[in-house]
This record gives C-alpha cells, structure tokens and sequence, in this order.
C-alpha cells in the first residue's frame, strides 16, 4: 500500500486551493504534477550545467552530455529496451507516431496495403495514420469498440489480414481506460506480417512495460504524463527497423559527413534527433522516471485500481449516470468517463472547478469514439499516486451537488 499522504508532500502544486476549496486534481491522463525531486532536477541544470550537448569539450558541455545520455540509459532500463540506442527522444507521443509514420511507413505501405487502427484511438494515434493511407494509397480499418469498452478481438482478427502493413493501437485507452490485449494484437499482426505501433501514453506512467516481452515493434510515451515535464517523449524501435528508417528531420546532430550535393546520417539514435535537444527535458524524465521507480510501478497500478473500483462503486448508484468502460476493473486503469443525463459535460467540468475539483470535458481527442458511443463527449476523472479515497468522496459529492443545482434550475424554468 502506498503512504499518499507522505507522497504527496512531494508535489507543491496540491498544496493549494482553487475557489475556497482545497484543490482535488483529476486531470492526469491530460498531464501530471511535477515533485520536488523532477522540480529540483531542471533547476540544478540550469544553475550548473546548462551548455549544448555532444558537440563541446569544455566541462559544462561534457556535464550535460553526460546527463542527457544518462537519461537515455535511464529510458531505457524503465522499458526494457534491448539497447539504448533503440530509445529516441522526442517532443512527445505525437511526434513519435508521426515519426513512425513518416520515416517508416512512407518506405513500407504502398497502394492496397492496409493499415489497422481502433476506434479508441487518441488522435495523436489515428491522423498520422490516415494522412499516411492518403499519401501512399493504402486504405485506413478501425476495429470497433464493444458497449462495454473493449476491443473487439473476433473484429480484430477478422480486419488484421494478409494486406496489413501496420497495426497501431493504445495500451491503455485515455478515455475508457481500457487496457488492451497487446500480446493477442501482436500476435495477430506477427501472423499476418505487419509492424504494430502502440501508443503508451497512458500506460507507461502507470503499469510495468516491458517492450521486448510485449514483443512490439514501436512503442511510444510522453513525459509530462509521469511527473516529467512537457515537450519531451521516447519513441523506442526494434533495433533493425531503427537502422533501416530515414530520418524524420533534418539539419545540425543527425549528420555523419555533409558534402556540398549529399550527406550521410549518423548513428542510432542521433539521426533521429536532429537539431539541439530537449536536454533539460530528458534530465527531467530521467529524475521522473527515478522517483516512480523508488516507489514501484507495480505499487503504483495497485493504488490506482482501489481509486477505480471505489470510484466506479460510488458513481453507479447515482441516479442518470452513464459511466463508460470495462464493468470489469482489472481490465482498465485509473481513469473514468462518465456523462449526467440532461447535463453537459463541460458544464459538469465548470461546476465542479467552482468546488476546487479538476477534471477534464470534451471528446478527448477521441472524436470517432465518441461518435461510437453517440456523445459528443464526457466528464473524465483520471488518477495517480498521490490522488485519495477522500478526494473521491469529493468528486461524488460535487457530481450530485451539480445534479441538484441542475435539477432546482430545470424547476424554476418550469
């Protein structure tokens, strides 16, 4: 069991009120709060080592250097990648898929190919894929999501043919916090040949991953969704796609040689880094990373799922809620959607900030899920370490308060 009243000493940010009431933060499958140890971290490189890296012998620039390659290394053991050169830093999950898609699948998917995505796709997960079917002439599938939240696996086997090139999908969904069957999606895409991509924003913050037992080809995440700071990501390949992949960019860190007509790329992973780095960021994400790991990422999924079978335990009863997702907890992480009848979500979102309550409305960047489910969107609470049953028993509290507000409205009108 997690101490979270001693974690959340750690994070400044909560130790605030927003309305005249002590701030309750359900935003983090949006981003994270930050602690000390990550805050104290960019400060310490900026008060002493602050230089550019790899290209300087004097000592600060060797300083960084080493802090920013130390980084990697640090990725790399957080994910159980095969080498560190396999790990890739980038602006986030985003520009990882979109890397993904330019210097690899501008290469490999040609016309008639098809590319299969789901319908509780982030966008960041689906846009870099359709653009790509419409530059090369392969065609776009999405497997369809079931009432309960879940892939529809029979679907799934049924769109992954012999014509598939690439299969991208989430770990974790960021609206229904369904986690999906990466291994049984792998190996349908291993039987018909295809590359699979999956976006790990929403679970590498939160669960154990293990990239080369998951046996996936791509996997991408971003920093600020596990206490690290905005701006810096990780793309990790499988090695041999890596050294056959041109560079998504080009310019200053991604060059071997540059001839007045050509040049040739670097080594794995400069080529993909091309330009001055996000240094600070990736000191960061290593510190993040390092603090998550002291406490156990193991402990941390145990946390969250409490947080969610409470959560769902008292939101079912209230009468006019509709909570998506798997009914089944061990089957989604710490986030929960739901919608108010008669309600709109950012309604709900505005009355519950009025209570010092944070969470997020909209459709989530999941704009094909939510015309699934016939919404335009919904209120979602997320969780992380440092969140509390009490705070809970908050949002709970303020859901039927703007149900009652809505309710007194709805009779004056009359």
């Amino acid at each position: 069991m997690l101490n979270v009243e001693h974690l959340r000493a750690d994070f400044p940010i909560l130790n605030q009120e927003v309305k005249d009431h002590p701030l309750v933060y359900f935003d983090n499958a949006a981003t994270t709060q930050k602690p000390q140890a990550v805050i104290d971290a960019l400060v310490h490189y900026y008060q002493r080592d602050n230089a550019n890296v790899h290209r300087g012998v004097h000592t600060l620039s060797q300083r960084a250097t080493d802090q920013y390659e130390e980084a990697r290394r640090v990725v790399q053991r957080f994910i159980h990648a095969p080498t560190d050169s396999s790990v890739l830093f980038t602006r986030g999950t985003t520009e990882a898929m979109n890397l993904v898609a330019f210097s690899w699948g501008m290469e490999n998917v040609q016309p008639g190919d098809r590319i299969v995505a789901t319908q509780m796709e982030h966008h960041s997960n689906l846009v870099p894929w359709q653009r790509l079917a419409a530059a090369t002439g392969a065609e776009i599938v999405l497997i369809p999501v079931t009432e309960d939240g879940l892939l529809d696996m029979a679907a799934a086997a049924e769109l992954i043919t012999a014509q598939t090139r690439l299969v991208a999908v989430a770990h974790m969904s960021n609206t229904l916090g369904t986690v999906n069957d990466i291994p049984a999606l792998v190996a349908l895409a291993r039987q018909a040949g295809a590359v699979i991509v999956v976006d790990g924003a929403q679970s590498a913050p939160h669960l154990p991953v293990d990239v080369q037992a998951l046996d996936v080809d791509f996997y991408a995440f971003s920093g600020h969704k596990l206490v690290g700071p905005t701006g810096i990501g990780v793309l990790y390949g499988k090695p041999a796609l890596l050294e056959a992949m041109d560079p998504y960019q080009s310019g200053g860190s991604m060059i071997k040689e540059v001839f007045d007509t050509y040049s040739t790329w670097g080594d794995l992973p400069y080529r993909f880094e091309a330009g001055t780095p996000h240094i600070e960021g990736a000191i960061g994400l290593a510190a993040a990373i390092n603090y998550l790991q002291a406490i156990g990422m193991a402990a941390i999924w145990e946390h969250e799922q409490l947080l969610t079978t409470y959560a769902l335990d008292q939101l079912k009863d209230i009468d006019g809620i509709r909570l998506y997702g798997p009914t089944d907890v061990t089957q989604r992480g710490g986030i929960v959607s739901f919608n108010i009848a008669g309600i709109h979500p950012q309604d709900i979102g505005a009355m519950l900030d009025e209570q010092g309550i944070a969470i997020r409305t909209g459709h989530h960047c999941c704009q094909p899920l939510m015309r699934r489910y016939g919404v335009p969107g919904t209120a979602r609470a997320s969780f992380y370490l440092y969140n509390t049953p009490a705070e809970v028993d908050r949002l709970v509290v303020g859901v039927k308060r703007v149900q009652r507000v809505f309710a007194r409205a709805a009779g004056r009108a009359r």
